[in-house]
């Protein structure tokens, strides 16, 4: 978790502004200045510059995220090579397992959704590409998080804390790091409704040739269908064989750019 020696504060401010227009789903200047505690002619100065960089919209008054960031969001998962490597493998294994797939990556001690799909309907995920999730809550985060050194993880958990999305979650660190020991020792990690109730998952790294976890994948479900023999039975051949197609797309010289 890096700290810029002498940030910006401008910066700071627009990214404050940005985060505001999304969490308000559109806003005007005066909702933007309320959110956010800055006067009114700052907000508008931020957002005029934004519109003419094309990075936000104004609709009636109204303020919006414009498909600017889109593009550049889009941009950057197809530089990363893992991304390439994994995609069809996302969408085959939610077509085979009939539940949700999700690919992660660790930025900034934070997960990252570098993909989803959806094998089913009657799963109301809420999360997108690119939303970014602490690390301890899932099964996903807490595959990358054993393939860290105590020292990074203590950092992450220094700097983040262990807050409970549930009330399974995992809040204190020395359960954590007994669970991790657990992880690495079997290479599986478990979501039992920690990160969202009535939803349960079962997750495997990916690794590259020199050991390096890069990533993890999970499918998830409803726990009515996530049982024990199920999940030994069907959904972890199922995630292996994934994993293993994604940690050979790796290998192939096309997938580096």
């Amino acid at each position: 978790m890096h700290e810029a020696a002498n940030p910006v504060k401008t910066l700071k401010t627009t990214e404050e502004i940005i985060n505001a227009i999304e969490n308000l789903e559109g806003g005007s200047v005066s909702q933007i200045a309320t959110y956010t505690d800055r006067p009114p002619s700052i907000v508008h100065n931020h957002l005029d510059t934004l519109r003419d960089l094309e990075y936000v919209v104004k609709n009636e008054g109204e303020y919006d995220l414009g498909l600017k960031f889109l593009q550049r969001g889009e941009e950057s998962r197809y530089r990363n090579s893992l991304y390439i490597a994994a995609a069809d493998e996302v969408k085959r294994l939610a077509e085979s397992s009939g539940e949700l797939i999700t690919l992660l990556v660790e930025e900034h001690g934070k997960g990252v959704y570098l993909d989803i799909a959806h094998g089913g309907d009657d799963i109301e995920y809420p999360a997108k590409p690119g939303e970014r999730i602490m690390l301890h809550c899932s099964a996903v985060g807490k595959l990358i998080l054993a393939h860290m050194t105590k020292s990074e993880v203590n950092q992450i958990i220094d700097y983040y804390g262990l807050p409970a999305q549930t009330e399974n979650t995992i809040t204190e660190s020395e359960e954590l790091f007994e669970e991790l020991a657990e992880i690495r020792t079997t290479d599986i990690a478990y979501d039992r409704q920690e990160f969202r109730n009535g939803l349960k998952s079962v997750g495997a790294p990916i690794t590259e040739t020199n050991g390096e976890v890069i990533g993890s994948v999970s499918i998830a479900g409803p726990i009515h269908r996530m049982n024990e023999n199920r999940i030994n039975d069907e959904l972890k051949p199922l995630l292996k064989q994934s994993i293993s197609v994604i940690e050979l797309n790796l290998n192939e010289p096309n997938v580096h750019r």
